[in-house]
């Protein structure tokens, strides 16, 4: 019996594609684990902080606080802890799940809609922050889902509801939303180094943003913002949203001048361990886009084109959907799945899958696998996809046919990842 991250791996792997495609997906998954990337990316030998070989003298600290928001918070928490041990002073992240941890305080908040769940946490960060002193450090570990976890008051928790669920009708890009977000915010558009100087910040950033817009995770709390408030006013009367109060965010140098941010992973981490995984399984691998924005059907149409016989093809990103009904149950994933039977792309020879790296596409989900098996089981039990594609309701779908990924929560977030393999069995 294999283990490994997803927990029905043996029931879904029935044939060798099967089987090949799901290791690839935990290869995926493997490359970007929380805690393997930060014991690769931060080192403390002698009092010196070593992250991406830039060098921090410890003892030049009299105090080191960790914050953090975002689905990578509490198990990056529980890292620098084994690294940092009791020089930690205190902290506090704001995840999904609590996890246990002896000098970082951790919360569950909700997600992708905030709620006043997150209010605590985000009171406890900002007062870290705005407490500090010029001799002290903080850790800022700042991931995806960060943007709805981090609400420090009411007024931007209120806030945020209201633009999470317009933003849904609407159809908002990331980057715009996440404009507005910023200046919604105390701590968010370079808020936190605001407050937090003249502390040292690190960010440890853990990015789910497609490309290399890493301002974007969780709406840039350790950047320099470059957007402006007349910014977020013209894609707030673009998508006729109506009215929110608004703040500018900080443009001084002085604020960031102290903080020093990290990348220590992205979707192209992801990308890079199915790559391989793929080849050591003897196929050619092919990754077509690490930033893909397009409509769901666009994405698919440019994955299933890329397709030839023994090659896996590999993309990411965040595909837009516009949810017109509310009613079904499912994510961008198995949507896509889904999608990808209705348009005639799956052949006798071919798996694909689209799954979310945070192991939730808005469901206990984390995707689907979708094949020649998955069609006959649709036919068989007579399932209308149509009829389900316009409820979007993609999650009925494969839980009748048994073709649902289920990993649960795995503490890490890079955006979706998508894997088309095709080989002639035989």
């Amino acid at each position: 019996m294999k283990k490994g991250r997803i927990k029905n791996f043996n029931e879904l792997a029935i044939n060798d594609n099967r089987k090949s495609i799901l290791s690839i997906v935990e290869a995926g998954l493997d490359f970007i684990d929380t805690e393997k990337v930060v014991f690769n990316s931060i080192k403390l030998k002698d009092n010196i902080l070593s992250i991406h070989e830039e060098n921090f003298d410890l003892s030049k600290f009299k105090r080191i606080k960790i914050v953090g928001f975002g689905k990578a918070s509490c198990q990056a928490a529980m890292a620098l802890e084994r690294i940092l041990g009791n020089k930690i002073e205190e902290g506090v992240v704001i995840g999904l799940e609590k996890t246990v941890c002896e000098r970082v305080q951790t919360f569950a908040g909700s997600h992708p809609r905030p709620s006043t769940m997150n209010i605590a946490a985000g009171k406890k960060i900002y007062d870290i922050a705005n407490q500090s002193k010029e001799d002290d450090l903080i850790i800022a570990i700042v991931s995806g889902g960060g943007s709805a976890l981090l609400c420090p008051t009411n007024a931007e928790c209120e806030q945020g509801i209201k633009l999470y669920d317009l933003s849904i009708q609407c159809g908002e890009k990331i980057t715009e939303l996440n404009t507005i977000r910023k200046h919604l915010s105390l701590l968010k558009g370079g808020g936190l180094a605001k407050i937090a100087y003249p502390a040292t910040v690190i960010g440890l950033i853990f990015s789910d943003v497609p490309g290399n817009n890493f301002e974007d995770v969780a709406s840039g709390p350790t950047y320099k913002d470059e957007t402006t408030v007349h910014d977020a006013e013209r894609i707030i009367k673009e998508h006729n949203l109506g009215a929110f109060i608004l703040n500018e965010t900080p443009k001084e140098d002085k604020y960031f001048e102290k903080v020093h941010n990290f990348i220590l992973v992205s979707n192209k981490n992801a990308m890079e361990g199915m790559k391989k995984k793929s080849e050591e399984l003897g196929f050619k691998a092919d990754i077509i886009s690490t930033e893909f924005y397009d409509e769901i059907d666009e994405v698919l149409k440019k994955i299933f084109s890329a397709r030839a016989e023994n090659t896996v093809v590999l993309g990411a990103g965040e595909p837009g959907i516009d949810i017109k009904n509310k009613e079904g149950k499912g994510g961008r994933n198995m949507h896509a799945g889904l999608e990808a039977v209705r348009m005639n792309l799956i052949d006798q020879n071919s798996v694909f899958i689209s799954f979310a790296s945070d192991g939730l596409d808005n469901t206990d989900g984390a995707g689907a696998i979708v094949d020649k098996n998955t069609i006959e089981k649709i036919k068989k039990i007579g399932l209308n996809i149509g009829d389900y594609l316009n409820r979007f309701d993609s999650y009925s779908v494969f839980e009748k046919t048994g073709d649902m990924i289920m990993t649960g929560p795995t503490g890490a977030n890079v955006s979706d990842l998508m894997i088309l393999l095709t080989k002639n069995e035989q």
